[in-house]
């Protein structure tokens, strides 16, 4: 009689602080790529209008921002229509935000999945960041079409669009890295969550250009890494201005170092998952 050996594999927690596991987020990458392809074929089933909800959802904002804040409270725009000036800025953070908001909940929603088997963790929170980027194209298409209605030609400048959606990308994964143990831990976080993006947004400058923020408190309001990134849009969209290389220079560093410490923490709390979900 003759048994065979069965491969086993031994899967033990990192030991160190800068132990992130990183190549196992690339054998697994495969899982990464399936998780994304669920999420966009659920993300708008059963709903009446489908993925028309992404251009919707976007224009319809930027209607009431316009109305709001364009024509009644007349905010500037620094020389373009105000549509095209609040919809520039909107797509980054429309981004940003929901990138966060399915990063930081993400652990939960796929609770089952984690406790049954194993896979870097982390893959869940790039999934949550990658995934968005699908209604971002839509919305960008849109946008373009909003500025030849308008007669603003995009310029060059245009193709630091992408560099820009990396670093907003970037942020947002940083973010969640930490909201996302947090709230496996504490479920607070996903009712308190929208109300503090939504406070975010206003503290953001969407519907106000930065010329608008007093000198003398630039610097500190500048702390919120989207105010360099929202800048860097819309510059490069609409070819106007110079790019503010102040706010773009505190957004990068803050981006730095809470993307580091947020891979540290998510890596040391992974351990945990599984038990507290």
């Amino acid at each position: 009689m003759t048994t065979s050996a069965s491969a086993v594999t031994d899967i033990r927690p990192g030991k160190g602080l800068l132990d992130l596991d990183l190549r196992g987020v690339w054998r697994y990458r495969e899982l990464l790529w399936i998780l994304i392809g669920r999420d966009l074929k659920v993300l708008y089933r059963q709903a009446a209008l489908g993925a028309a909800w992404a251009i919707l959802q976007p224009l319809l904002a930027v209607a009431i921002f316009t109305v709001v804040f364009g024509i009644f409270a007349r905010f500037s725009s620094d020389g373009v229509p105000y549509s095209v000036f609040a919809f520039s800025a909107l797509l980054p953070w429309t981004y940003f935000s929901e990138s966060v908001r399915r990063s930081g909940t993400g652990l939960v929603n796929e609770g089952d999945l984690i406790r049954k088997i194993y896979f870097p963790r982390l893959i869940i929170s790039l999934a949550g960041v990658i995934t968005p980027l699908v209604d971002f194209a839509v919305a960008f298409v849109v946008l373009i079409g909003m500025m030849l209605w308008y007669g603003v030609m995009p310029t060059w400048q245009i193709v630091m669009v992408v560099p820009l959606l990396l670093v907003t990308g970037l942020l947002a994964l940083a973010i969640g890295l930490w909201i996302g143990p947090i709230n496996v831990r504490f479920r607070d976080i996903k009712h308190t969550l929208p109300f503090i993006l939504q406070v975010w947004m206003y503290g953001s400058p969407i519907i106000y250009p930065l010329s608008m923020i007093p000198e003398r408190w630039k610097a500190l309001y500048c702390l919120n890494p989207m105010v360099g990134i929202i800048e860097g849009f819309r510059w490069a969209i609409l070819g106007k201005g110079n790019l503010d290389l102040t706010a773009i220079g505190i957004s990068a560093v803050l981006i730095v170092a809470l993307l580091a410490s947020g891979l540290i923490f998510f890596r040391r709390m992974e351990r945990t998952f599984a038990d507290l979900i």
